[in-house]
């Protein structure tokens, strides 16, 4: 877990080991700093940082293109400290044409993410399981992945280039959009929104030999399938970006209904972490120990 006086791992070059694996490398998502140490308690191995969970958390919106470069380099910033993850993070569409994916690219590697991908939605965005998306002309999209290659000062920051492609404009052209960005310099290809199990494989067969980005979306467009088919296909980063988002809405529910009804959590209290777990989780111990050494 991340300590306050401790040099952070070289997250890109941890992603890279981690791509250049046996097995697909898991990231659950996290939305904020907090969800970061919980995945990283958990065992992971890496994390994702959600712009869909990102919107919901510090607007309570939808994706739909709301929040800015800023505001995303902020959250990024914070879950980086917060872990000794790898973490790959959503960067939208580079928030405008390929200047200022050169500066989005610069301002998120400075933020300490491992990698970051870019998608080739309209200004302004929607989730990619949304209805009504649009996308930008292969070319426009192809000179931004260019210019984030050009942008990144760290050969090891992993870029990953998705099409939003399927809804608007069918399989044929996601796929040819796909080989056209990995020809531009992406690292590892995201084709959103397959609609069957069937589209699934064609993906994976048809970009066999380049690194794919599976979206696990709980409720989604694209069917669920377990972890052993995804290896077999070969997708090698599993993304479940609104799980945990999920939960902790469940929880805050429940908990916020039983307050309600009873006037106090005191029905619920047996179902929460105790003061002192929870303390001992976000770094009490490390922050007692400091004062400790620089008491006096």
């Amino acid at each position: 877990m991340a300590d306050l006086l401790r040099t952070r791992p070289d997250g890109p070059a941890a992603l890279r080991r981690q791509l250049a694996g046996p097995d697909p490398v898991l990231l659950p998502g996290c939305y904020d700093a907090l969800g970061a140490r919980l995945v990283e308690q958990a065992g992971f191995d890496a994390v994702y940082m959600t712009g869909f969970g990102t919107a919901a958390s510090l607007l309570g919106r939808p994706d739909v293109g709301l929040l800015g470069l800023g505001e995303m380099v902020d959250n990024a910033r914070r879950i980086v400290a917060a872990t000794d993850l790898p973490v790959l993070a959503d960067a939208d569409t580079g928030y405008g044409n390929p200047i200022n994916v050169v500066r989005t690219v610069q301002e998120y590697e400075r933020s300490g993410v491992a990698g970051l991908h870019l998608e080739d939605q309209v200004l302004p965005k929607k989730c990619g399981h949304m209805d009504g998306k649009a996308v930008v002309a292969t070319e426009e999209m192809e000179a931004k992945i260019r210019a984030a290659v050009d942008a990144r000062t760290n050969p090891d920051l992993v870029l990953v280039a998705r099409t939003d492609a399927r809804a608007p404009n069918g399989l044929d052209d996601a796929l040819d959009r796909a080989n056209r960005f990995a020809a531009a310099g992406a690292d590892a290809l995201f084709v959103e929104a397959l609609t069957g199990v069937d589209e699934i494989e064609l993906v994976a067969k048809e970009l066999a030999g380049i690194p794919l980005v599976f979206n696990w979306v709980e409720g989604g467009k694209t069917p669920p399938l377990p972890h052993e088919r995804l290896a077999e296909l070969g997708y090698r980063l599993i993304i479940m970006p609104i799980g945990t988002l999920l939960a902790a809405t469940q929880a805050m529910q429940h908990v916020l209904a039983s307050i309600r009804e009873h006037g106090t959590p005191m029905v619920a209290q047996d179902s929460l972490p105790a003061f002192a777990d929870f303390t001992e989780l976000i770094g009490v111990g490390e922050i007692q120990s400091l004062e400790a050494d620089y008491s006096g």
